[in-house]
């Protein structure tokens, strides 16, 4: 109080203050950091399928492979030629037929880690009158107290569509791949694929850059006055980046001559041997994508893979382990589904005999079953996968 009584009449200065008490760490916060993209699902689709192209072909080879696959309706005693569920696969609605609307199921599965069917139509006991694919990106699961599911949400456009999960069967047919961290959802493998995905954009975005300027990199322009002063004034910078930019930047001034005067002299550089490295970083980045789906690189086309001797190879391959194990997941759980409206003790599955990529292996199945004389017949039938014979005689 003192102080103050003295310190009348003096003119009060505020204290100086920073503009942002955060500036300085916002300055050097991120110094450093790696820049990943957003690892959300419609990034993800962006980035990973439309904005890739090692993505879209991983995704387009497996969801047209899975869905091109036959598929066969049986149930213990006998396999089926004709049966409501069958015609129902065979066009599922008006729009699309068994191939497509499969292609799509098997798209969303593998773009977003979830896929979900929609059954319209059809009353207790019956097979549904058509089948619909739902946007994994605008469904949302809601968990009950329990933890369970007890509805679905959709939603476009602004509003909101609810879809009840009751004791009979739901409406809703929801697909996921295993997620450890997950209850609800499932694991996309563009999420396992996603740093290989930037560094594969990155290094196409570097050779677009590259391109544009005249496919090589930079050169220097040295200035070296005649009185040997070493810097420009500032109209003599000025007009000579507006002239390089002007004259011989980008594609259409590739190869153009340059016309330097005053002191000045081009220095070009050559690439050095991080810039030599970068393809092979790129085609790293592309098996390591092919990797995450399940896809031989040999069939993308990707250089420096030599894990199978021949295409061939690596195409069955791709079918015994990526394509069967995907496809016999995705129509089990259908299959299981749809049984729940007919109850009827029906199974579909493919057909394993008419995949041209699994000839070789099916024929030397058959072969090795044919000759084995200590087995029956049901038991040479239930080994190829084949319903029992009605009226054949009980194995001893």
């Amino acid at each position: 109080m003192i102080l103050d009584f003295f310190r009348q009449g003096q003119e009060q200065v505020a204290p100086e203050q920073k503009a942002s008490a955060a500036g300085r760490v916002v300055a050097w916060g991120n110094a450093g950091r790696v820049l990943w993209s957003p690892r959300d699902t419609a990034s993800l689709m962006r980035t990973g399928f439309a904005g890739n192209p090692i993505g879209f072909r991983c995704v387009k080879l497996l969801a047209e492979a899975a869905a091109s696959l036959p598929l066969v309706l049986q149930d213990e005693v006998m396999r089926y030629s004709a049966h409501p569920v069958l015609d129902l696969v065979k066009r599922p609605n008006m729009a699309q037929g068994r191939a497509e609307l499969f292609e799509v199921l098997y798209g969303q599965l593998l773009l977003s880690g979830n896929a979900y069917l929609e059954a319209v139509g059809g009353g207790e006991g019956e097979c549904p009158l058509e089948l619909h694919v739902l946007r994994s990106d605008r469904m949302s699961v809601l968990p009950g107290g329990d933890g369970w599911p007890v509805a679905y949400e959709y939603a476009v456009s602004g509003r909101k569509h609810r879809f009840e999960v009751q004791d009979g069967p739901s409406a809703i047919c929801h697909l996921k791949n295993f997620h450890p961290q997950d209850d609800h959802y499932g694991l996309s493998p563009l999420q396992a694929a996603a740093q290989a995905l930037d560094v594969h954009n990155s290094a196409s975005r570097w050779s677009k850059a590259l391109l544009d300027n005249a496919a090589r990199p930079s050169g220097a322009i040295v200035y070296k006055g005649a009185e040997g002063q070493g810097s420009l004034s500032n109209d003599q910078y000025d007009r000579l980046v507006s002239e390089m930019e002007t004259h011989h930047q980008g594609a259409r001034n590739a190869g153009r001559p340059m016309l330097l005067e005053g002191g000045l002299d081009w220095r070009p550089m050559g690439f050095s041997p991080s810039d030599m490295e970068f393809q092979k970083t790129k085609e790293s980045a592309a098996r390591e994508i092919a990797l995450a789906f399940g896809v031989p690189p040999m069939l993308l086309g990707i250089p420096g893979d030599a894990t199978y001797a021949n295409y061939q190879e690596a195409n069955r391959a791709f079918y015994r382990l990526t394509v069967l194990p995907l496809a016999t997941r995705v129509v089990a759980g259908v299959s299981e589904w749809l049984k729940g409206f007919t109850e009827e003790p029906v199974e579909l599955r493919p057909d394993l005999d008419q995949v041209p990529a699994l000839a070789v292996e099916r024929d030397a199945q058959w072969a090795r079953v044919t000759g084995a004389d200590f087995l029956t017949t049901a038991e040479k039938r239930e080994m190829l996968g084949l319903p029992a014979l009605s009226g054949e005689p009980a194995d001893v």
